[in-house]
């Protein structure tokens, strides 16, 4: 889905997140149909993690239209030893976060979205450069006289 260089800058935005908050467990991007765009989920199987996220973000993604609340921004399920956060991150992509039950959830909601938001810019900058590339630079033909200076007018 992004080129390897854009991949590995995901993954380093997933390293220095789980290195600002330490009872995160792990961290994930995905794009939004459930492919693993980079992992650090140590013990977690990165690529059943992103597909029950692509699921539960069908859920969201509906519930929050049926309800009048607007886009997907974030959702958070809370379990017996510990919380899965999953924020938006661009148009096409989210970020799943695994953190421990003693986590501070404000502080958890403040990371994960601004995290969201730079692997957004990665993910859909890359995207966005896939799909209109450069134009190849244009040579200029030895045979074709090049145009010169243009005249002076005094």
């Amino acid at each position: 889905m992004v080129p390897e260089a854009e991949a590995q800058n995901v993954l380093a935005e997933l390293q220095r997140l789980r290195a600002r908050v330490p009872l995160l467990s792990g961290a994930l991007a995905a794009s939004t149909d459930g492919l693993v765009l980079a992992h650090d989920t140590p013990g977690v199987e990165a690529e059943g993690v992103a597909a029950l996220t692509a699921a539960a973000l069908g859920v969201a993604v509906r519930l929050a239209e049926a309800t009048g609340r607007g886009g997907f921004r974030e959702l958070l399920v809370r379990g017996e030893s510990g919380y899965i956060a999953t924020y938006a991150a661009g148009s096409s992509a989210v970020l799943t976060l695994l953190a421990e039950d003693r986590i501070n959830v404000g502080r958890l909601h403040l990371e994960g979205r601004r995290s969201g938001i730079r692997i957004g810019e990665l993910v859909d900058t890359a995207l966005d450069r896939a799909a209109h590339p450069a134009p190849p630079a244009r040579i200029p033909d030895r045979h074709t006289p090049q145009p010169g200076p243009l005249p002076h007018r005094t």
